[in-house]
């Protein structure tokens, strides 16, 4: 069965629920409410509503300046650092973290101990909030903002603890809301009762999010709702709980890596990237990567990846929770090392790739690439030694040269044959007398990528007087309107 839970947190204020609270942004015709405490609430102060006005309807109104980027910035820490109880979180709204706990509630001792260890996390850090678990996500965002702030929902129960609250708990716009309470629709067991067919015209053209029988149906589990996180959490995760918070978490290395390469082994994969994440008891959450130029499950190498890394993390008051996952992983199958108990070379390269670039950087050490292109110089690359190794392209139809030359050197045609190769040239200030040639082979320049005005290259593979086999290419063609004489290149010398 899956479950829901939406969290709803305030960062208290004198440290009091209880007291009229209000932060305000500039408006165009002064200061206006951007969030309130419930006690502003419940006094009449709406999101939305000027700050004189806001003072009238309650005196004893305390205002600050709100900082709404800051505010999203924080809430996103916050909902990273609620992974600590399930691997799928998302901000959801103004103050709002959704969950997807499904599964993971037996991890706390079960749903009602989830909840009040998330609370008494959360009140640590100084933050109030109000929680709910419910079977689809609009039923637990509803009843944590408008049920008694510890809520607890079956699917039996959906309809009936959710349709006493006000059509406002369906997560509409105010518009969309004031329109329903005037026609008489209060609560979500009134929508409930009105002939579908007649809401369905009135609302025919509002957005999803702003349709009252969507929002319906999402609260009723009749249509999905998933959840989308800011980055997907990795399927391989070994944790680690302390009952008491650690400064340094290097100790901890070695038996995470070891959970983890056994979780890797079970299911026949390899890590290729992995991720160590510390969560501080202060709600900060950091996070180190490492990556492996082949996939591996020695739990050894892993670890000494991170060595040198861990010293440059802050630890704050230290860390509660620290949790070693594969953020990426491929298929890796058991091999059998040969009767001397020799080791692939190749995997002892790799090993030594991975710990060079996990001390220095990616960049520190690079690796010859081939990429699409039909322009000679341009299908090799340089490319760090981590990332995947490209694709072999295809073999062209003429042979080429081992060997060359970056940039092609400009020769001196001393005598060409009409519309064929140089019949004797200069190059490096040697003449050389062509003997037999072969082409010629026509490489066009590639429109998307070089400027126009670019000249095609008719490229030769000649052979001189002493036996020497170059690679030749001419730049243009006569009367091509898009230069004057066409220049010779040396591009190659073949072996």
């Amino acid at each position: 069965m899956e479950r829901r839970l939406a969290l709803l947190a305030r960062r208290g204020h004198g440290g009091a629920d209880d007291m009229p609270f209000a932060l305000v942004l500039d408006g165009p015709h002064g200061p206006v409410v951007h969030a309130t405490t419930p006690a502003a609430e419940e006094a009449g102060v709406r999101p939305g509503l000027r700050a004189v006005d806001a003072r009238a309807v309650c005196p004893s109104l305390r205002v600050d300046e709100a900082d709404p980027r800051g505010d999203e910035a924080a809430l996103l820490d916050l909902a990273l650092w609620a992974r600590r109880w399930c691997p799928w979180t998302a901000v959801d709204g103004p103050g709002g973290i959704a969950m997807d706990v499904t599964g993971s509630t037996h991890l706390q001792g079960g749903e009602a101990a989830m909840l009040e260890e998330i609370g008494g996390r959360l009140a640590g850090l100084g933050l109030s909030c109000r929680l709910a678990i419910a079977p689809t996500r609009g039923a637990a965002w509803a009843l944590a903002r408008f049920g008694t702030g510890r809520e607890i929902c079956d699917a039996p129960d959906l309809a009936a603890r959710t349709g006493p609250l006000p059509v406002r708990a369906l997560r509409l716009g105010e518009d969309t809301a004031l329109l329903l309470r005037r026609l008489g629709i209060r609560t979500v067991d009134d929508l409930s009762a009105v002939p579908r067919l007649s809401l369905a015209r009135r609302f025919a053209r509002a957005e999803a999010g702003d349709n009252p029988l969507v929002r319906l149906d999402q609260m009723m589990g009749r249509l999905p709702e998933p959840l989308h996180c800011p980055d997907e959490p990795p399927r391989f995760l070994a944790r680690a709980v302390l009952s008491e918070p650690m400064l340094d978490p290097t100790p901890l290395l070695p038996a995470l890596a070891g959970e983890l390469c056994a979780m890797l082994a079970a299911k026949g994969f390899g890590a290729r990237r992995v991720m160590l994440a510390l969560f501080r008891s202060d709600g900060a959450v950091s996070s180190v990567e490492a990556a492996t130029a082949r996939a591996t499950r020695d739990p050894l190498h892993l670890a000494r990846l991170f060595e040198g890394k861990l010293e440059r993390l802050d630890p704050g008051f230290g860390f509660d929770l620290v949790t070693l996952g594969a953020t990426g992983a491929e298929e890796l199958r058991s091999r059998q090392p040969g009767l001397d108990s020799r080791r692939d070379e190749g995997e002892e390269l790799a090993r030594f790739v991975d710990r060079v670039s996990a001390r220095f950087g990616p960049q520190a050490l690079l690796r010859p690439g081939f990429q699409e292109s039909h322009i000679p110089e341009r299908r090799e690359a340089w490319t760090p030694a981590l990332g995947p190794q490209p694709p072999l392209p295809p073999v062209p139809h003429a042979p080429r040269p081992l060997r060359l030359f970056d940039p092609p050197e400009e020769v001196q045609v001393v005598y060409a044959v009409p519309e064929g190769p140089p019949a004797q040239f200069v190059w490096r200030r040697m003449t050389h007398r062509v003997t037999r040639f072969a082409g010629p082979e026509r490489i066009a320049p590639e429109w998307w990528r070089d400027r126009p005005g670019t000249r095609l290259r008719d490229y030769y593979r000649v052979e001189d007087h002493t036996g020497r086999r170059f690679w030749l290419y001419r730049e243009g063609v006569v009367g091509d309107g898009r230069g004057g004489t066409p220049r010779w290149f040396m591009h190659g010398a073949f072996a």
